[in-house]
């Protein structure tokens, strides 16, 4: 993530979001939140006497959360050419928790889409054959869908090899692959494909242009 991006999420909802996660506590909390508005008005040196002025925390409490939230390097001292607070490792910290966060609500996202997907197929091909799939059969699917095979697509080869009398996962396979074979050739010229096809280009496009193979 950028610098410009990272500056433009909001630190107090991220704070507020993710704190439980880098184990902060809810007084460390409320400290973080009352060092940051005190830089927001423009004390560069939050200490914890200036703390104990706008928090009912005692002083000793104050002391021992500012020397904790140092060690664990959520706060620094800049030394330029001034020494100031700042809460930029911390900040650096909770956009690496939010990015982390939507990777894995990505991840979710994704898996919950594949696992509908994956029913959709499922029924088309138990009701279609009339029986129910082996795990081996399942175990196929998932490969398809895996590869890039849509389930409009995946079905759609069902089909046709029930128009043609075959009822095995085999033959719905072999028909993936021509057509995967067919798209190869006509956007590059070639394909890795091979399936005991011949490795001839020329005879390999005489067999795309045919209809479907038998098996």
């Amino acid at each position: 993530m950028s610098v410009t991006q990272m500056e433009a999420l909001d630190f107090r909802y991220l704070l507020l979001e993710y704190y439980r996660k880098l184990r902060l506590s809810e007084n460390e909390l409320a400290v973080i939140l009352m060092i940051d508005h005190l830089l927001g008005q423009k004390n560069s040196l939050v200490t914890p006497d200036l703390l104990s002025l706008k928090m009912s925390l005692s002083p000793k409490e104050l002391d021992t959360i500012f020397v904790n939230l140092i060690e664990r390097n959520f706060l620094i001292f800049d030394t330029g050419k001034k020494i100031k607070v700042s809460l930029k490792p911390l900040k650096k910290k909770l956009y690496e928790v939010f990015e982390e966060s939507l990777a894995k609500e990505h991840e979710t996202k994704i898996s919950e889409e594949k696992t509908k997907v994956l029913q959709n197929i499922y029924q088309v091909f138990e009701k279609e054959l009339n029986r129910p799939l082996s795990p081996l059969e399942f175990s196929l699917i998932g490969e398809w869908v895996d590869h890039g095979y849509t389930d409009k697509k995946i079905i759609e080869a069902l089909r046709v090899a029930l128009s043609k009398g075959k009822k095995t996962l085999r033959s719905v396979d072999k028909i993936l692959l021509q057509w995967q074979a067919r798209d190869d050739i006509e956007k590059s010229g070639s394909t890795a494909i091979k399936d005991d096809w011949d490795k001839d280009i020329e005879k390999t496009m005489e067999i795309i242009k045919t209809k479907w193979l038998d098996d």
